[in-house]
């Protein structure tokens, strides 16, 4: 371009109004940021989208399954009516049920009773130097127990320890029995109840007799009884767990060669 071709297009700007020129870079600037808010909004367009189906994806799914919770709720809701349409009968179930319960467990000394009964109580012989055959033993103590027993006395305790099917009575020297793994020592209290009439029945009995002829006049251990209105008998505390019982009907399994057993 020629020096006269760039006067000329000098002197055409400077000919333009002022205005015009603002104007025209008001439009600019507005044109390009335009453009730039578009740019920006297109993926933020895109992603709302996305997210939005996500969401009714999540929501559906939490609806399917607050239906079912509700199909549930009213499930349960009529099996809560028929129960308690049947309320009269099952009321008496449970009760029988409870009342078998309770007497399993006082049958095995689980629960602690208290009614008529007798109390005897043996001592070593008196005297300065008792003998051997002058003390008390676990064999003393099982006989009077039994007698007992086959009185029909209902529960029966020795110094506090209930008599079960699996307690053993063991000298274990020094003058003390081991029972239910209490070391009982002397003097021992056998604690029964039982219906009225429970010591008539247990003097009446010729091995009774026997036995005291044999350790109270014998060899002077000492044998007294009371018949107090009422008695306490304590609740077995120990376990009662069966590690070789089992209920009749029930296949017993057989002793694997690791148990120890000898070998037919």
């Amino acid at each position: 371009m020629t020096t006269a071709g760039i006067r000329a297009v000098r002197d055409r700007l400077r000919a333009i109004p002022s205005w015009q020129v603002t104007l025209a870079l008001a439009l600019l600037v507005l044109g390009f940021l335009i453009a730039a808010q578009l740019a920006a909004e297109g993926p933020q367009v895109s992603y709302s989208t996305q997210e939005r189906t996500t969401l009714i994806q999540t929501a559906l799914g939490l609806q399917q399954q607050q239906d079912a919770l509700k199909a549930q709720i009213l499930d349960l809701r009529d099996q809560i009516g028929q129960l308690e349409a049947a309320g009269p009968g099952s009321d008496a179930q449970v009760k029988q049920l409870n009342d078998a319960l309770e007497q399993a467990r006082i049958g095995a000394g689980l629960i602690a009773l208290q009614g008529p009964g007798i109390v005897f109580r043996l001592e070593d012989a008196s005297g300065p130097n008792p003998g051997a055959d002058s003390l008390v033993t676990a064999g003393d103590i099982r006989t009077v127990v039994s007698e007992l027993w086959l009185a029909g006395a209902e529960a029966v305790a020795v110094n506090g320890e209930r008599v079960t099917v699996s307690t053993a009575f063991v000298d274990i020297g020094g003058g003390s029995v081991l029972a239910n793994s209490a070391y009982l020592a002397p003097p021992y209290s056998v604690t029964a109840i039982g219906a009225p009439g429970l010591y008539d029945r247990v003097r009446a009995s010729p091995s009774f007799v026997a036995f005291v002829a044999a350790r109270v006049e014998g060899q002077g251990i000492q044998l007294s009884v009371a018949e107090p209105p009422s008695v306490d008998v304590p609740a077995f505390a120990g376990t009662v767990n069966v590690r070789f019982g089992e209920p009749v009907g029930s296949p017993v399994p057989e002793p694997s060669p690791s148990s120890g057993g000898a070998s037919p």
